[in-house]
């Protein structure tokens, strides 16, 4: 089944304006980039699009101690002063390839101000050169590492939360997933993540109704991912978290979806996975937005409210 022609008409006004304005700028699709410009290319969104970078208290950096070596941290601490900070723990998106911890700071910083707390950005190792499970293994030895050197940074260790989007919501369940009874994790956080890489598409009918919808098309989701993948297990639930066999005791989780966006369905099944297991579930829909809109707070005013949302919803659960 091939992807269907994409319709602009079905996209919220606001996303055609920016749409329109990238074609008249004759930017190059994303697939059809090489990876080091499709990095280059992936760094002008928030440059262009993720508005002014917001104030914060203090901002400084961090190592965590990885399988194969240092994992660069970034701590964005707010304006108030606490003895020991709730944070949440922030996984940049990028397809497993691009992406890194400047791409994300507009992000990091914005979910500063609406959470009140701190936010940890990890700079986890990145597809071609670090194919799977490099990524995920990253990010699992930053969690826990964090929890257990949470009083050296001024975070309290028993008020964590996990987010992320697109991969790095998949990276966010990952974490969820393989930490459970290790580390109290006490939230999750996924905008529009990707949960399912093996082959099928059934059920997954997004991948084709959105599969030519820009930024994210099903080419470039898989000019992304194959690299990662390469010829690692994709039902392995490091890489497809949709695909572990038990989602009992989960934090509470907030998730994400655009209409138009080509991982919605990713973000309805794991919604649907948590639920069965019990897990407290949020789950927005957001009708006409795309995939990536989260790192365009600059122009979609569904971006701010999203960052809104996700800033109650970790008060709330992190106290």
């Amino acid at each position: 089944m091939q992807a269907q022609p994409f319709d602009p008409a079905r996209l919220a006004p606001e996303v055609l304006r920016v749409m329109e304005a990238m074609a008249a700028n004759n930017a190059p699709a994303l697939e059809s980039l090489p990876i080091p410009q499709m990095r280059e290319a992936y760094r002008q969104i928030s440059a262009n699009l993720g508005g002014e970078p917001l104030p914060v208290g203090s901002v400084r950096e961090a190592q965590a101690e990885g399988p194969l070596g240092p994992i660069p941290l970034r701590l964005y601490l707010p304006d108030h002063d606490d003895a020991a900070r709730a944070a949440t723990i922030y996984l940049h998106g990028g397809g497993w390839s691009i992406g890194d911890i400047d791409t994300h700071d507009k992000v990091c910083r914005r979910l500063v101000h609406t959470s009140g707390h701190a936010v940890v950005s990890v700079g986890y190792r990145l597809a071609p050169e670090h194919p799977a499970p490099a990524g995920p293994d990253d990010v699992v030895a930053a969690v826990r590492w964090l929890f257990r050197h949470a009083g050296e940074l001024g975070l309290d260790p028993q008020r964590l939360a996990v987010a992320g989007d697109s991969a790095g919501g998949s990276l966010s369940a990952v974490a969820t997933q393989q930490l459970r009874g290790e580390v109290p994790l006490r939230a999750q956080v996924l905008f529009y993540p990707a949960t399912d890489l093996s082959p099928t598409a059934e059920g997954f009918s997004s991948r084709f109704e959105n599969g030519n919808v820009p930024p994210l098309t099903l080419a470039a989701m898989h000019a992304l991912s194959d690299p990662f993948v390469r010829d690692f297990d994709t039902t392995d639930p490091r890489l497809s978290p949709l695909r572990a066999s038990d989602f009992h005791g989960l934090p509470p989780a907030l998730i994400f979806a655009g209409e138009c966006d080509v991982l919605r369905d990713d973000g309805r099944h794991y919604r649907d996975a948590l639920q069965k297991a019990g897990v407290e579930v949020d789950y927005v829909e957001v009708p006409g937005m795309v995939h990536g809109f989260i790192e365009m707070a600059g122009v979609l005013p569904a971006a701010v409210q999203a960052f809104e949302r996700a800033g109650e919803f970790l008060r709330k659960r992190l106290g």
